[in-house]
């Protein structure tokens, strides 16, 4: 029997899979290769009368750009091998999509289920501090953001005790992201990492030589998709295909088992009934498969694995029966479920591209806080002048009896309302999306030797990573 490696082996098998193919010295390799540092801390908090001792890391892989990037998860699983191979990811996957951060990652081994809300704050704060009081968490150093088991909460417990830690710093706000709004958030940042995820499919779509490769054709409207875990990027990701662009979300797996609806399931609806009872059991309107695992090997187009790493692995790659695969989770394939449903012509669009919807809006959302200006702010009345008066000319060449045309009002109102902030965030986030899917397939498209997106991505954040250092004179 083949052993499977670990999420790091993973991780390092993946990366020499594509430096094999890269003119690198062995030294830069090296040096791209490792991480550069983690930092273990165990402190106590005192709570329900006794002193509890919790352990933490904060990893650093790369710092050929400043800050380094990375969310913080609370999980019982962290550990540092699972920490530092998601700060690698989180390198190559900045540099994919062109935010300008190096890569770490955080985490807390905690079961926020265990604790009430006031004892988490304690928890959090006292975590921050210790990471704060080493740089770890700084705006022009080291900046978090939300992961698995944290959220705009937690950040905004964050960015609350480095204020009073730092009370002359006056760009505080900047020291994580992922924020509240009221708290120096961005709009759509909730849902940037499920739009992320909509948009990387929507690219992949417009390509005809891309869809054959997967065995697909048309648009993505009534292509039939399957959601592992309907958490915050599952949600948002299903809840956007299906109601924007016409997929049916026909199957979506929880910790609990599994509901299946040929016809589509109700995204909306399902997240209540979840919220409610704390799982998809008895969910109206759809069949109840206890064993969710085996859903994963139900026929369909599209296969969205977004909740934990290694979900896809030896024991089921071979019964995979979707076409495409998009990785909204980090590493929900193992290095050894990969090579199969390569071999099998199964397109994966791999999770560092797949799930960069949120860096990307979080670089949005630290920008904003070191401009100290909400974006739209200054040009938005402006943009609608401008275009009022292209409308009253219109309109003035309208009341020419010669001339029969009239614009409608619904396109009026369209044309003349100026971008928002939200609307800014997802046109960038497009923006960045389309871009880096382009580097990527052309990649894959133009070299005999790169057999799929995954090792193109691969190849796109190295050279990139790679060139930052050689400029740096390494």
């Amino acid at each position: 029997m083949t052993t499977e490696p670990s999420f790091r082996e993973s991780v390092d098998i993946m990366f020499n899979r594509a430096v094999k193919l890269m003119d690198l010295s062995p030294g830069l390799e090296q040096k791209v290769r490792v991480c550069n540092s983690t930092y273990t801390v165990r402190f106590g908090v005192r709570l329900r009368g006794q002193i509890h001792t919790f352990t933490g890391y904060r990893s650093v892989h790369s710092e050929h750009m400043e800050p380094v990037k990375g969310g913080i998860r609370f999980a019982m699983g962290v550990e540092q091998d699972e920490v530092e191979a998601l700060a690698a990811l989180m390198t190559y996957k900045c540099a994919l999509v062109q935010a300008p951060f190096g890569g770490s990652k955080g985490g807390l081994r905690i079961d926020p289920r265990e604790w009430d809300a006031h004892e988490m704050e304690q928890i959090t704060r006292r975590f921050a501090y210790e990471l704060i009081k080493r740089d770890l968490i700084n705006p022009s150093q080291n900046v978090p953001a939300p992961d698995m088991g944290t959220g705009e909460r937690e950040m905004a417990w964050i960015v609350d005790q480095y204020r009073r830690m730092n009370t002359t710093d006056i760009n505080a706000a900047a020291c994580v992201t992922g924020k509240p709004i009221n708290s120096g958030g961005i709009q759509g940042r909730v849902e940037a990492t499920g739009r992320g995820v909509q948009y990387a499919l929507q690219e992949f779509f417009r390509y005809d030589e891309d869809k054959a490769k997967a065995n697909l054709s048309g648009k993505l409207k009534d292509k039939r998709v399957i959601v592992q875990g309907l958490g915050n990027v599952g949600y948002h990701a299903a809840k956007f295909v299906s109601e924007e662009d016409g997929a049916k979300v026909v199957a979506v797996i929880e910790h609990d088992g599994a509901v299946v609806n040929a016809d589509g399931l109700n995204i909306d609806l399902l997240r209540e009934h979840i919220e409610m009872t704390g799982g998809v059991k008895d969910f109206l309107n759809a069949e109840f498969i206890p064993d969710g695992a085996s859903v994963l090997e139900m026929d369909c187009d599209i296969l969205i694995p977004a909740a934990l790493e290694g979900v896809i692995n030896l024991t089921n790659a071979d019964r995979i029966k979707a076409n495409l695969i998009i990785e909204a989770a980090n590493g929900p394939i193992t290095s050894g479920a990969d090579e199969v449903l390569m071999h099998k012509g199964v397109v994966i669009i791999p999770d560092m591209y797949a799930n960069a919807g949120g860096v990307t809006v979080s670089y949005f959302e630290w920008v904003k806080n070191l401009s100290h200006i909400r974006f739209g702010r200054m040009q938005r009345r402006q943009e609608e002048s401008r275009h009022q008066l292209l409308l009253d000319e219109l309109q003035r060449l309208g009341d020419d009896p010669s001339i029969t045309w009239n614009l409608s009002e619904d396109f009026k109102a369209k044309y003349l309302k100026g971008a928002d902030e939200l609307e800014l965030v997802r046109s960038g986030l497009d923006d960045s999306m389309r871009a880096a899917y382009q580097s990527m397939r052309q990649v894959w498209h133009s070299r005999d030797d790169v057999p799929d997106l995954r090792t193109a991505a691969f190849l796109v954040s190295i050279e990139r990573v790679a060139a930052s250092y050689r400029s740096k004179g390494l």
